[in-house]
């Protein structure tokens, strides 16, 4: 019989008030709370906490806080990597992001989502509502603009650009530049 976060992992209705889930919930909630309260220059105890909060990190990454995550250990970020502040990554599922890209202030990567038939939604035995999820990729490269949203299953091509404040409703693909509400390309790079 699979784990509650072995059913979250793999996209199916989970519960999340598993005991799995919800200490590694609370310990990501205590630990981005320490990075967002410790100074900006002491990067030893910064990576310490990222360490432990992130599932991988690659050299050269700086999140700047505010930096808030659900579970903190699905998102893996690759080398030279810039996140700026206010940034919420709802990490149910594994958010990626690849060498050499940015994301902008108040960018929100959302990989879980919820039935919309409300009977559907409900969950009877729980606080939360019923939940599944879908990883998100987020390749080499990318620029994601400020206040921009990321949905669940998404991916953004390598190279690619995506204007402040676009709501990213499905993939994107490499080398262009996409922008609004759903997001669309706009041009070719």
């Amino acid at each position: 019989m699979r784990t509650e976060k072995e059913k979250m992992l793999a996209g199916e209705n989970y519960d999340a008030t598993s005991p799995e889930l919800w200490e590694r919930w609370q310990l990501a909630k205590r630990l981005q709370s320490e990075y967002n309260n410790t100074p900006m220059t002491d990067t030893g105890r910064l990576s310490a906490l990222l360490d432990l909060l992130l599932g991988s990190y690659g050299e050269h990454v700086w999140i700047s806080a505010p930096f808030f995550v659900d579970y903190g250990e699905n998102i893996h970020i690759g080398h030279h990597v810039e996140i700026n502040m206010n940034c919420v990554f709802l990490d149910c599922n594994r958010i990626t992001i690849g060498n050499y890209s940015g994301i902008g202030p108040g960018v929100h990567i959302y990989t879980v989502f919820h039935p919309t038939n409300p009977a559907e939604r409900r969950n009877e035995n729980a606080a939360f509502w019923n939940s599944s999820t879908a990883p998100v990729v987020i390749g080499d490269d990318v620029w994601i603009g400020g206040r921009s949203v990321i949905l669940p299953g998404v991916t953004v091509g390598n190279g690619t650009t995506i204007g402040a404040g676009s709501v990213v409703t499905h993939s994107i693909p490499s080398g262009v530049v996409a922008v609004g509400n759903p997001c669309r390309v706009i041009r070719h790079l």
